[in-house]
């Protein structure tokens, strides 16, 4: 596949038209029932043509999408087209893509965050690429005279079968321009596709490997500065004063500039304001406490023993179900702030000018990254530009719009173009991590084994809601609390990838395996039974589809031969996040009398699955995400200062340390749900459980490698 990169949508329509013409196709991303609407290649040269986003086909048979959502490694930019295609019966070989920039006005949820992409456009991709194809049929039809009933198509051409005849599609488009779109298309059975749900390779995969210029940090424009910034070294410090003599000295720096609690070095190449920024000298001052991971932990117990919380869920008598149980059981678990390091650190060009602002880089959240520097220079939104370009990493990093606000400040302060670069270094102490969290959770057993009573609280630092309290168990139990306290902290957080359920998920499922232990039940049956009470005696409301988490919990035993293996020791985990059902089975095998994983069985329901290829990257690359930093992750403070700066100090997992990842797809036929997300959070459960099953050692704090119990065992 072809691909066209850092084209402005108008300019593309303006090249395409005038290339020779075509059919044009436009369709509205904000509606899913709203029909695509045929254009004029002269309307689109016009630029008169007000839709929100364009499917052409050429005269030279080549079919080009625009692709507005942000390419994040996720490969949204890869199975947009595919969908549009199918639709189509396009040849594969013959499509384009465009990366769409910034246009609230054409698009909506331009966002990579959530996993929320796919089932957002799936039906608006569809009924573009049905309806092309149909209004290319009828074009041929009515060419040859025959009833488009008669025709057919396959691999970007129409066929009568019945004459022998055929016409490409670039060969019928200008014909098909001059028709009218169908109010309504028939789309395609799932029995009938021949590219989704087969392997294609990444749009990006040629540009990415010869080292074409795709990434924020492989921008650059003729007469841009660059700068690089201090920020406080710890968090609830601010700045003091500085002496910028030094810098300003320096060969090759334009100008020394501070703003809010930072300062910014300005000059022609990133080496000179990197060294420059070493000769500052600068002072601050405390303004709030500098927390260490000995003061984390010490507020954690005191919030878990007397915190105010607040109540998320709250169903029967929770106090008398405890009080009548026959047995209790209670237990901690605990996550680390762990950074999100994605390959390529935060970097952002910004060109303030007299008339508007110019953006360029790589952000999760291009409509944020405008609203926010519309306010910082006053000017209206709509004089603020914003173009994507492919992002190296960011699992929920680039959500926030931070280093995009630091580019248009420092551009504004010195009236230039400036391209600001974090240091990996810079990155990984910045801020923005994942919360520290820990959680306690009790449950009540009656004399059968049941589990009648559920407690969960959630303390998190600056985590907000550290649970997702209408999650299985939920709906299960017929006497249930769940709440959480929040503990503001000078430390900054935000999303990391799958917020919240990233360790949420490995706790709970843990500590399930432990309740299921007491009760004398096996892990795989005492949540089938619990999820049969959420479907014929369901306790309060149940958010989530029993019947699909039931089906993967059991694909996810069949494949692993649950339970059947002998010298083998595993352990299991079910997860249900962004719309998708995840379920896994870790297999530990213990070799010279230490246990060691080696295989990951995941069974996933995500809907109908697009790229086949790309769906097991992505599940796999959240297994061993989810392995890595449940095993070796951890971020900690000394006064305020993180103690880990770059991957010498910071673990991250190693290639002879990921195990087989067996990934297995429910075939349901529903509509897609999400994938980039929903793989990692059962990992640490699923790990941690078979750990135990071999050991019998309970692996409640993560990292695992730091925890008491791993080390007596490793």
């Amino acid at each position: 596949m072809e691909t066209l990169d850092n084209t402005s949508r108008r300019s593309f329509m303006k090249l395409a038209a005038t290339a020779g013409g075509g059919l044009f196709l436009g369709f509205n991303w904000t509606n899913s029932s709203a029909l695509p609407v045929v254009v004029s290649t002269k309307q689109v040269a016009a630029g008169s043509v007000n839709f929100n986003s364009y499917l052409s086909i050429g005269t030279d048979n080549f079919i080009t999408i625009i692709s507005p959502n942000p390419e994040i490694g996720q490969g949204i930019k890869t199975a947009f087209p595919m969908v549009v295609a199918e639709e189509l019966d396009a040849d594969w070989k013959l499509v384009k893509t465009v990366q769409g920039n910034l246009d609230p006005g054409a698009f909506e949820r331009q966002v990579t965050g959530g996993s929320g992409a796919v089932p957002h456009s799936w039906d608006r991709l569809r009924k573009a690429g049905a309806t092309a194809r149909y209004l290319l049929v009828e074009a041929a039809a009515n060419r040859w005279k025959v009833p488009a009933s008669e025709c057919t198509t396959s691999d970007g051409k129409v066929y009568h079968k019945a004459s022998g005849k055929s016409l490409s599609y670039g060969e019928l488009a200008e014909e098909a321009s001059k028709l009218t779109a169908p109010k309504e298309v028939k789309l395609k059975d799932e029995k009938d596709y021949k590219l989704i749900g087969h392997s294609v390779r990444n749009v990006d995969n040629h540009n990415i490997a010869t080292g074409k210029p795709l990434f924020g940090l492989d921008f650059y424009r003729e007469g841009m500065l660059f700068s690089i910034i201090q920020r406080p070294k710890a968090f609830g410090m601010k700045l003091k004063s500085v002496d910028s003599a030094a810098a300003k000295a320096m060969p090759g720096i334009v100008d020394v500039v501070t703003f809010d609690n930072s300062v910014a070095v300005v000059g022609k190449s990133t080496w000179q304001v990197k060294k420059a920024r070493e000769a500052l000298k600068i002072e601050y001052e405390k303004e709030a406490d500098l927390e260490s991971t000995s003061d984390h932990n010490r507020i954690f117990q005191d919030l878990l023993d007397n915190g105010k919380a607040t109540v998320r869920r709250k169903n029967g008598d929770v106090e008398a179900a405890f009080k009548n149980a026959a047995k209790i059981v209670k237990a901690e678990y605990q996550c680390p702030f762990l950074p999100h390091s994605p390959l390529e650190p935060m970097n952002f060009f910004a060109h303030v000018r007299e008339d508007g602002v110019e953006l360029i880089g790589p952000t999760q959240t291009p409509d944020r990254a405008r609203g926010e520097v519309a306010k910082l220079t006053g000017f209206p939104q709509e004089k603020v530009t914003v173009e994507i370009t492919r992002q190296g990493g960011g699992f929920g990093r680039r959500l926030a719009a931070d280093y995009v606000m630091e580019a248009a400040k420092v551009s504004k302060l010195v009236k230039a173009p400036v391209k600001v670069i974090w240091t990996r270094e810079d990155d990984m102490t910045g801020g923005t991590y994942r919360p520290a969290v820990r959680y306690r959770f009790e449950a009540a057993l009656d004399k059968d084994g049941q589990m009648i009573g559920y407690k969960l609280r959630g303390v998190g630092m600056n985590a907000g809601n550290t649970t997702r309290e209408d999650n299985f168990p939920s709906g299960s139990v017929d006497n249930l609390l769940i709440d959480s306290v929040d503990h503001k902290s000078p430390i900054t957080t935000g999303p990391w990838r799958a917020p919240i359920t990233n360790f949420l998920a490995y706790a709970e499922q843990s500590f399930l395996d432990e309740v299921a232990e007491a009760a004398g039940k096996d892990p795989i049956q005492f949540r089938l039974e619990l999820l049969e009470k959420a479907k014929k005696a369901p306790a309060g409301d149940v958010k989530y589809d029993v019947d699909r988490m039931i089906a993967v919990i059991k694909l996810a035993a069949e494949k692993s031969n649950w339970g059947k293996k002998k010298g083998v020791s595993q352990g299991f985990s079910v997860y249900f996040s962004h719309r998708s059902y995840v379920a896994q089975v870790g297999e530990v095998i213990v070799e010279k009398g230490k246990p060691a994983l080696k295989n990951v069985i995941v069974a996933v329901d995500c809907g109908i699955v697009i790229n086949k290829s790309g769906s097991l990257q992505q599940v796999r690359g959240g297994v061993v995400d989810g392995l890595g930093h449940a095993m070796y992750g951890n971020l900690t403070f000394k006064n305020g200062v993180p103690d880990q700066s770059n991957f010498n100090g910071f673990r991250l997992i190693r290639m002879n340390e990921i195990p087989e990842v067996d990934v297995h797809f429910v075939n349901n036929g529903i509509s897609p749900t999400g994938l980039g997300e929903p793989a990692l959070p059962p990992t640490g459960g699923a790990v941690a459980n078979a750990f135990y099953k071999a050991t019998k050692q309970r692996l409640r704090n993560q990292p695992f490698m730091e925890d008491a119990a791993f080390k007596s065992i490793s």
